[in-house]
């Protein structure tokens, strides 16, 4: 058995595509629209086939985020290396993202950071 998907409910559907796009190299799927009930998506596939969902309707809450709320915490992204860690840190950093946390090698062995990206949500960058 594998996860086929993981989906995230964004307000902004093309900002959540390009941030993807840009700093993970996701590919995006036709963009999808639901006259009937507003949901517009995409599926965006990541190397080694791993897809995420974005969606997004016109009664979408932006909620705060609470980083300690039951739910998914974060999305993670394996980059090959820790240079490849580091400097995409970096250029997420410059680029006004938010460093949640390192780079560090955590207790349990991966070499990390975390960012908070688009709209708040989560995202783990490791080796």
């Amino acid at each position: 058995m594998k996860i086929e998907h993981v989906a995230l409910y964004v307000k902004d559907l093309e900002g959540t595509r390009i941030f993807f796009e840009k700093y993970f190299c996701a590919k995006p799927g036709a963009a999808y629209h639901n006259r009937t009930s507003g949901l517009k998506s995409y599926f965006l596939t990541f190397d080694g086939g791993a897809r995420l969902e974005i969606m997004t309707r016109p009664e979408i809450q932006n909620d705060e985020k609470n980083s300690l709320s039951a739910g998914y915490a974060h999305v993670a992204f394996s980059v090959g290396s820790k240079a490849a860690v580091d400097a995409l840190t970096e250029k997420l950093k410059a680029d006004g993202y938010k460093i949640a946390g390192g780079p560090r090698t955590t207790g349990d062995g991966y070499y990390e950071s975390c960012i908070v990206g688009i709209e708040g949500n989560m995202v783990e960058i490791t080796e």
